[in-house]
């Protein structure tokens, strides 16, 4: 974060100044955390269903903080601390982010979608780093808190900024959006992921278009070219859709699939045609790469760099990491989250893996309301279709993952909770056996693939 007088916070969150005295260093970083704070920040308490985090407010400050946002003042103010009393501190944080973002004139890339956000977003920021010094949204910071503390940590030195942006609720992305005012803006494709809280996939289209409602004069819109959904709608700005279709302006052809070692493809644009290899698995990591080779043309990279960028992809944290065992053993870790979408694409490529035998250890999948009974069950079906060997399900909902592998004739366990399956999966995971691990990230999954690195490492 570049550095801020206390004035200055204090005019970009619309707020006063209590109890201060004398003049305050300016302020380089900020937290809403008082258990994990930089000594000199700036704290600001978040308020939440369960906590409200003005009652750890003393305590942040006792820790090093040089003040604090706070819509409730503590009973005692500090003569050596500031204290900025603002409405709400969700909004003032909001308002301190977006005063961050109009600091720096520098191109500013927006991204949502159901699925695949964030290897859309570590593509784009890949192929901008070989040329560029680029800031993107830390892990999975992309909601009300990580978003805005994402464009605080804007300096002078970086040339362009990568943003994902997520939601459940509608309005969201559009509250985002108010923070990011971005130059590009990205959407990934419609599937089901929270279609609990948005009714259907047209009430999904409609949140994730609220991305169009802070786009710059002159923006750039890209969508994924192949979604039905998508190709309804028509952005009152520049478009260009990325697919395989042959509306599309960024077009994906000559695909080959590697297995675990990833694909190769070619992307042909207006401009050029660039023939690429992804280290990932899976043919629908093309997308990413396609929408990154129109970003990367939009702001001026050349065919090198742009080839160079996807070359130097990896995919970040527990998405479809491949890990190898003694033995032959390849364990797909692809637990950070999951979608009828998402775990489609990774049976898929269990599916395609080469090796003896194929195992699927799928948990539950969240917020799909009304459709939970039927996905779960599809998808156990289209494990025995693709030809998995064996499945283990995990989870009360995961039920309907076996009964639907079972009543199509592969060959399927349940288990309650993931506890009681720790010892089925040591078992089933043999020499030259291909394992995926896959659910929502609620489940915990992340726990199974340590034990299991533990066990073969």
């Amino acid at each position: 974060m570049e550095s801020m007088t206390v004035a200055e916070i204090a005019a970009a969150v619309h707020g006063v100044l209590r109890g201060a005295e004398g003049e305050f260093p300016a302020v380089s970083a900020v937290s809403t955390d008082s258990r994990s704070l930089v000594p000199g920040c700036l704290f600001v308490p978040w308020v939440g269903e369960k906590y409200d985090g003005h009652d750890f407010t003393d305590a942040a400050l006792e820790a090093g903080a040089a003040g604090c946002l706070c819509a409730r003042l503590p009973e005692t103010l500090r003569p050596d601390r500031f204290y900025i009393q603002v409405t709400d501190t969700r909004l003032a944080l909001k308002a301190l982010a977006a005063h961050c973002r109009d600091r720096f004139d520098i191109p500013v890339v927006q991204i949502t979608g159901s699925v695949g956000k964030t290897t859309t977003k570590e593509m784009i920021a890949s192929v901008l780093e070989s040329r560029l010094r680029v800031w993107k949204t830390p892990g999975n910071y992309n909601n009300d808190i990580g978003t805005p503390l994402t464009l605080l940590g804007l300096t002078a030195e970086h040339q362009a900024a990568v943003i994902e942006t997520g939601m459940n609720h509608p309005g969201e992305i559009r509250y985002l959006g108010e923070m990011v005012r971005p130059d590009i803006a990205v959407i990934s494709n419609i599937g089901d992921a929270h279609i609990e809280f948005l009714g259907s996939r047209q009430g999904i289209l409609e949140a994730k278009c609220e991305i169009f409602e802070n786009l710059r004069e002159g923006g750039l819109v890209l969508l994924n070219g192949d979604d039905p959904l998508l190709n309804t709608i028509q952005p009152p700005f520049r478009t260009v859709r990325c697919g395989h279709s042959k509306g599309c302006q960024v077009r994906i052809t000559e695909i080959a699939d590697y297995g675990v070692e990833g694909i190769t493809c070619s992307v042909e644009t207006g401009q050029d045609v660039y023939r690429m290899s992804v280290s990932a698995p899976g043919e629908h990591m093309a997308y990413p790469a396609a929408m990154a080779v129109a970003v990367g043309e939009e702001l001026g990279l050349s065919r090198q760099e742009i080839i160079r960028g996807v070359s130097a992809f990896r995919a970040s944290g527990s998405r479809m990491r491949v890990l190898r065992f003694p033995g032959g053993r390849v364990l797909l870790d692809d637990c950070y989250n999951a979608s009828p979408q998402s775990v489609t694409a990774a049976l898929e490529v269990l599916a395609k893996t080469a090796c003896d035998r194929r195992v699927a250890v799928l948990g539950d999948m969240g917020e799909l309301g009304d459709l939970t009974d039927q996905a779960h069950y599809n998808i156990g079906a289209l494990a025995a279709m693709l030809g998995i060997d064996f499945v283990i399900a995990i989870g009360a909902k995961a039920a309907g993952i076996a009964e639907g592998t079972v009543q199509s004739g592969g060959s399927a366990v349940h288990f309650a909770a993931k506890e009681q399956a720790a010892a089925e999966l040591r078992e089933q995971l043999g020499e030259g056996t291909a394992m995926l691990v896959k659910a929502s990230h609620a489940m915990g999954f992340s726990q199974l693939v340590e034990q299991l690195r533990k066990e073969y490492d």
